[in-house]
């Protein structure tokens, strides 16, 4: 998609998102399905989560959706791909990096103030989970969750906290880890 390889393209800023783009663009994927919710980006709108399961006709897939509400919805499609062992790197748009530890019930959730429900729910249908509510580990959970899901050839969680993909971190400028896709 123009606007995922634009933002891989142009590395001024050395940021969260940008890195994020970037790597998804080095591993083939061109679009990142998602369901309009809050604060998403110009990406190839869904009526719902199912559309994920692309993956089997590309090789690799990339869907984007909101915290618990999106990620419970899309979990029946990870789990799908799961089973067909397909690569799909599932992000999501996670709390704010300042809401872990406050015991705040956030809208979108189940009405507990426990970040860690959906989280649990997609440890068994993925190979990798990551929680980034951090920008100092963010690169290397976000490579690793890549990396496992081309080696495994298995969907991963992303989960990443909607204050940081814009703000420049010196990490983004190191060396990636390197990518392979396993034949099939």
């Amino acid at each position: 998609m123009l606007v995922l390889a634009t933002l891989a393209a142009c590395p001024s800023k050395a940021t969260l998102g940008r890195h994020l783009a970037q790597r998804l663009v080095q591993i083939g994927v061109n679009d990142v399905f998602s369901v309009p919710g809050d604060f998403n980006l110009n990406l190839v709108g869904c009526c719902n989560e199912r559309n994920a399961g692309y993956a089997r006709s590309r090789g690799v897939g990339a869907c984007v959706v909101t915290f618990t509400v999106g990620g419970l919805s899309v979990l029946n499609v990870i789990a799908g791909v799961y089973s067909e062992n397909l690569p799909v790197i599932c992000i999501v748009g996670g709390p704010n990096s300042n809401g872990y530890g406050t015991n705040r019930v956030l809208r979108h959730t189940i009405g507990l103030p426990d970040f860690s429900q959906e989280l649990c729910c997609f440890q068994t249908v993925t190979c990798f989970q990551a929680v980034v509510n951090n920008l100092v580990d963010a690169q290397e959970l976000i490579d690793t969750a890549i990396s496992t899901a081309l080696k495994e050839s298995k969907p991963v969680y992303v989960s990443i906290s909607c204050n940081l993909s814009a703000i420049p971190h010196h990490t983004f400028s190191r060396e990636p880890i390197l990518f392979s896709i396993s034949p099939r």
